[in-house]
């Protein structure tokens, strides 16, 4: 009687799903600013948009100022100069010496610089703005990933939930039939044998339980870290849950939808744009620039020397164009553009087994789909035939036509088509989110049909 309590509580625990329990779009929305994936692809989502204000910003004038403060000693030496200054004569041979020693020197600079024409910025820019896109093509994928495996997490709790329910159902039905099993014995009525059986298959009932609590603690957890509901009770899945895919579109539209539309796909084919830059930024043009500049300075030193007191100070000011045309850099940007070129083969050679991958797994979605209301509906017969001959069972087990083993193996049954049927229903559901994933097309308002499909 101790086991069987055990197990009835486990069974009321289990069946108190009803008002106040989280549903799926809850279990989303705590996902979604619970789960770790969502502050990753979120912080890249903002890095990315950091990278399109860089691309902004590199056309942009650069403007820079610089000073300094040393100790420095100087000497000059002219000979041979010719001199002349007002009222005086002019001389020829004139020798000039200057002369500081741990004099002081002092200099400023002010500099700005506009490009006007530089391929390789260009392609930076380009690959700064790609960048930014990928980093929003990712954001979206694991967001679709994270509904999905949100939806996934769910109905893993309340299939391993619900075979836990069945296996108590089919314990308390065993240790009954166990007692019924002994006491037809002691009368003469059964053989020994229908005792060992019932005994036999309580014991390998009590290990499928345990194994079975232990997987519904496992996808609790799982669900728990995600959206940081712990020991929620969840909404369960209605007896009569289906997709109607009676307007389904036909593949060939969902394949044209997901090789144009998927994230992965799409940010795949970004990266190889990104090496494409690359490759221009090292072509045999791309290292010229011409750039707008100005400049600004002062230069002082001042201090004592063989001759006295000295000063020198210089000051300059330009404004003008700068061309720079790289002529030999020892075959560094030839490599480089070589580089590029074959990580362009291997970026396009992914880019077509992402392209068949995505392909495949969408055949794979749709068709499930598709044919997953028909199994739902065969499976709905097959329990429903599978509980008619229970039922003929335990009227046969009674009169004597049918023996404990019978009754066992139409209790276990039984159970096994329940759970296929609801193995079937959360397939089907899942396969619907699946495909709108591949598509491109999942959101969260796609989760509002899916969690109509539940008992409120």
């Amino acid at each position: 009687m101790r086991k069987l309590s055990a197990f009835s509580a486990v069974t009321l625990a289990l069946t108190a799903m009803s008002a106040g329990a989280t549903d799926l779009l809850e279990a989303w929305q705590a996902a979604s600013a619970h789960d770790p994936e969502v502050a990753i692809s979120q912080a890249a989502r903002a890095a990315g948009a950091a990278r399109r204000l860089q691309s902004s910003a590199l056309w942009r004038p650069s403007v820079r100022v610089e000073g300094g403060v040393a100790l420095m000693g100087a000497n000059s030496e002219t000979a041979g100069a010719h001199f002349s200054a007002p009222g005086l004569a002019a001389s020829n041979g004139v020798a000039f010496n200057t002369s500081v020693k741990n004099g002081t020197s002092t200099n400023f600079t002010f500099s700005a610089r506009q490009p006007l024409f530089n391929r390789e910025l260009s392609a930076q820019s380009r690959q700064l703005n790609i960048a930014a896109d990928a980093a929003e093509l990712e954001w979206q994928s694991a967001r679709q990933e994270l509904i999905v495996h949100t939806a996934q997490r769910y109905f893993d709790v309340i299939l391993a939930a619900r075979k836990l329910e069945l296996l108590a159902q089919q314990q308390r039905a065993v240790d009954k039939a166990l007692v019924e099993a002994r006491d037809r014995f002691a009368l003469g009525d059964t053989p020994i044998t229908d005792t060992h059986e019932a005994s036999a298959r309580a014991m390998a009932l009590q290990a499928q339980f345990l194994a079975a609590q232990s997987e519904l603690q496992i996808v609790q957890t799982a669900l728990a870290d995600a959206t940081g509901l712990a020991s929620a009770i969840l909404q369960p899945l209605s007896a009569d849950a289906v997709v109607d895919t009676t307007d389904l579109a036909p593949l060939s539209h969902w394949q044209a939808l997901a090789l144009d539309k998927n994230p992965l796909l799409r940010m795949q084919l970004a990266n190889v744009q990104a090496v494409q830059e690359e490759a221009r930024k090292f072509s045999a043009a791309g290292g010229t620039t011409l750039d707008l500049v100005a400049q600004a300075g002062q230069q002082r030193l001042s201090g004592n020397g063989d001759f006295g007191a000295a000063s020198n100070s210089l000051r300059q000011q330009s404004i003008g164009v700068q061309l720079t045309i790289p002529l030999y850099t020892g075959g560094y940007r030839d490599a480089r553009q070589e580089e590029a070129l074959r990580l362009e083969d291997k970026g396009l050679a992914e880019v077509e087994r992402t392209r068949q991958q995505i392909g495949q797994q969408t055949q794979m979605a749709w068709l499930g789909l598709r044919a997953g209301s028909a199994r739902v509906t065969a499976l709905a017969e097959s329990l429903k035939a599978t509980r008619a001959r229970l039922d003929a069972t335990r009227l046969g087990r009674q009169v004597g036509d049918r023996t404990t083993l019978d009754l066992l193996n139409a209790e276990n049954d039984a159970s096994a088509s329940e759970l296929a049927l609801l193995q079937a229903r959360v397939d089907l559901l899942l396969n619907q989110l699946r495909l709108y994933a591949l598509a491109g097309e999942l959101e969260e308002s796609r989760l509002l049909p899916l969690n109509a499909q539940l008992q409120h």
